[in-house]
């Protein structure tokens, strides 16, 4: 339906540019005996404001088919729509107005001096319009991202001229990294001076991990820590070697050196009365809480198939 309507838009504008210079030419004011001047030049100016408002969106819209069918991807798509629809507004603007004004150079000075005021009548909205540009070349998120933004995190469904929209996950009503069913608007301002964290940066969109067990000191920490990487790895294991590699790729490009497992792997943490097992593993956060249930589950029935070898602290209930 795009493509249809960008040509129509364009066909219609230049009917509309060739009727300006028709009226321009045959002079409207004298083929009709008692109509003035001022008539030529009304059916003047709407025509030319005509051809540009019709060129303007033609253009806008087949050159977002093209690079829609160019770029499947529909985070580009959604980056590039905003690019475009700011650059042809602009330019529309402009020549909406050196049309009713007929001062071009005029006008372009007019629009310097409105500039320098309006920086500092719409300072707010000036910023989220420089965040807005600072997203799309320094790309600390786009749409598809999970963000963590000053005390607001959730999914970003768009980023616009002005603000950044996000579906909520966890706030106040839920918990363990579940949507709430709330939409959080941020001024894209909030980029220049926050801290942004992204859990799925396109690049490595993984984190790690921890799941807690807690056992008593009586327990065989060996085997124990044993089983729980079998469990994981046996979940999990295959996934992660395979992610593991992207990471030491990502890793290889910085000046930071760590030791990368391949595979889960568990810390241990001396407790007042207790030993907490930490298993730490490479997950999607959109599959983190689904992953965490599934391997308690499963380690804690591999647990209790040794009860001698496996002693939860007395308060805790088998």
């Amino acid at each position: 339906m795009s493509r249809p309507l960008g040509y129509l838009s364009v066909a219609l504008s230049v009917a509309c540019a060739f009727g300006y210079l028709v009226v321009q030419r045959i002079r409207v004011d004298a083929l009709l005996p008692g109509v003035g001047p001022g008539v030529t030049l009304f059916l003047a100016d709407a025509l030319a404001l005509a051809a540009i408002g019709f060129a303007t969106y033609g253009s806008y819209r087949l050159v977002l088919v093209a690079f829609d069918r160019h770029t499947p991807d529909k985070r580009r798509q959604h980056d590039a729509r905003n690019v475009f629809r700011l650059t042809f507004g602009v330019a529309g603007t402009i020549a909406v107005l050196g049309v009713i004004t007929q001062q071009w150079v005029g006008l372009l000075f007019s629009l310097g001096v409105v500039g320098f005021a309006v920086t500092f009548a719409l300072q707010q909205p000036l910023f989220s319009l420089i965040g807005w540009l600072y997203i799309m070349v320094k790309r600390p998120y786009q749409v598809g991202d999970r963000v963590e933004i000053e005390d607001s995190k959730g999914d970003v469904v768009e980023v616009s001229f002005l603000v950044t929209t996000l579906w909520e996950i966890n706030g106040g009503l839920v918990s363990s990294n579940q949507p709430s069913g709330r939409i959080i608007t941020l001024p894209n301002s909030v980029v220049l001076s926050s801290h942004v964290m992204n859990y799925t940066r396109e690049d490595f969109p993984f984190v790690w991990n921890e799941l807690s067990i807690q056992v008593a000191y009586e327990t065989d920490f060996e085997f124990a820590t044993e089983r729980m990487r079998t469990v994981a790895d046996e979940y999990i294991g295959d996934e992660m070697a395979a992610r593991i590699g992207r990471y030491r790729k990502r890793l290889s490009e910085t000046p930071v050196e760590l030791e990368v497992q391949d595979r889960p792997s568990v810390n241990v943490v001396q407790q007042e009365s207790w030993v907490e097992f930490r298993l730490r593993y490479l997950v999607h956060p959109r599959r983190g809480q689904r992953v965490r249930n599934e391997l308690y589950k499963r380690i804690l029935d591999a647990f209790n198939e040794e009860p001698e070898r496996v002693k939860f602290p007395v308060s805790r209930n088998r």
